[in-house]
């Protein structure tokens, strides 16, 4: 009879033993996992940043691409509104002595 409570005793005190070692495991890694979480979060403000930097650079990209476009069509604008001015030699000679930006300029002030 005694030798079955010594063997009930050492199978409690083995299940005791595995089950801390079990439990020290489940909090490790729920630790970790927090961790994880925590330095997740710390990236994604970090990753927004970059993402809004990018899409700032497309966008001034864009505009500048825009801006070029306007200029083309002003200077467009200039040679179609010249063809209609070759009548008088007056407005052919401003329109090589200035450059197309003044040309445009003064047009539109004129316009005014």
């Amino acid at each position: 009879m005694m030798p079955r409570p010594v063997l009930l005793l050492f199978l409690l005190v083995i299940l005791m033993i595995t089950s801390q070692f079990e439990w020290k495991q489940q909090i490790t890694n729920e630790l970790e996992s927090s961790s994880d979480i925590s330095q997740k979060q710390q990236q994604s403000p970090h990753m927004e940043e970059i993402v809004k930097e990018k899409i700032i650079l497309s966008q001034e990209k864009t505009i500048q691409r825009l801006n070029e476009f306007i200029q083309s069509l002003q200077q467009q604008l200039l040679l179609c509104r010249g063809n209609e001015n070759t009548t008088t030699g007056s407005a052919a000679a401003t329109s090589f002595t200035s450059s197309p930006l003044d040309e445009i300029q003064r047009q539109l002030m004129l316009e005014d």
